[in-house]
């Protein structure tokens, strides 16, 4: 990691910037800006999937990886299966709001717990804080789980998470509907790409407690079976490929590493000045083009009316 910047190839995987810039200044030492490195790269690996993000147009130095960190699902820790299993017919929901959330309000905390409360279906919900009061006996409070073991399990109903990337490609990958509460950074973003493709629902935290929004939000989407059509058919698409993401990034990390590099499918734009890449010496020229026409049609209309003056006098 320490001879990265000095290396003759760069590896990029793209995620919140700032992120990266403290992994550069722990890793690499103050002074190295991450988003210099990031134009340095020979290649990009984006956690990006066509399946969730929308068209658009890219350089052949971008590498789609999306959904590489999912996996099907492995066997459930005795505990939590026996739990799953006690669900019957009805099923099981997780909630997790992912690593950077201990806790909510206790307030909130006790609204989400007596709707969980209300419902047949088991609760595994990742929570750290003080036990809600109004918890009820089919909810299971856990430190951890291995969620995307259980987001593969065949009586899993419905993820409740916050839309992290990671929580909402591993949704995906195994066709389980979305009821979001984000929080911060892309969660919200992320959440409404699912929304449109009419995997999931939306709930802003603000509103968790109001007019038994979450409730009539999570029999929404338990009930409804659209979501989980919609999400059944995401992940068929997003599985259907010649090559595993994963798979796909490991050739194009060992292409650049046998090719010491692959500057053949860089853009030159990043090598350009400044005042280049933003069309600034082209608008100068066209600016400057028009003001010639402008002053040259000035000064001919003016020594054309000179002309036509002097004519005038001379005849009168």
């Amino acid at each position: 990691m320490r001879n990265l910047k000095d290396s003759k190839f760069d590896l990029v995987l793209t995620d919140p910037s700032w992120v990266y810039q403290k992994i550069c200044d722990k890793y690499l030492g103050l002074g190295n800006d991450f988003n210099q490195l990031m134009l340095d790269a020979d290649l990009w690996l984006m956690r990006v999937d066509f399946v969730f993000e929308y068209p658009r147009p890219t350089m052949p130095n971008v590498v789609y990886i999306g959904g590489f960190h999912c996996k099907p699902a492995k066997p459930l820790p005795q505990h939590l299966e026996e739990f799953v299993q006690s669900s019957g017919e009805h099923g099981v929901i997780i909630m997790s709001l992912g690593t950077f959330v201990n806790e909510l309000p206790s307030d909130i905390s006790n609204v989400i717990a007596a709707a969980f409360a209300k419902l047949p279906q088991k609760v595994i919900w990742r929570h750290t804080g003080g036990r809600p009061a109004t918890l009820g006996n089919n909810t299971l409070l856990v430190d951890w789980m291995p969620q995307n073991d259980l987001l593969g399990h065949p009586k899993m109903k419905l993820f409740v998470a916050h839309g992290g990337t990671n929580g909402v490609q591993e949704a995906i990958y195994h066709g389980v509907p979305v009821l979001g509460l984000p929080l911060f950074f892309d969660q919200y973003d992320n959440l409404l790409r699912l929304k449109e493709r009419g995997g999931a629902e939306i709930l802003t935290i603000n509103t968790v407690d109001k007019d038994n929004n979450f409730l009539k939000a999570l029999k929404e989407v338990l009930t409804e079976p659209s979501y989980k059509i919609n999400m059944q058919r995401l992940s068929r698409l997003h599985r259907d490929k010649p090559m595993k993401p994963l798979d796909n990034a490991l050739f194009w990390i060992e292409f650049v590493i046998r090719h010491k590099g692959a500057a053949h499918l860089r853009t030159e734009s990043y090598r350009l000045p400044w005042y280049s890449y933003h069309s600034v010496d082209v608008i100068l020229f066209l600016a400057g083009a028009v003001m010639l026409v402008l002053v040259t049609s000035f000064i001919l209309i003016r020594w054309l009316c000179s002309a036509m003056c002097k004519h005038k006098v001379k005849h009168d």
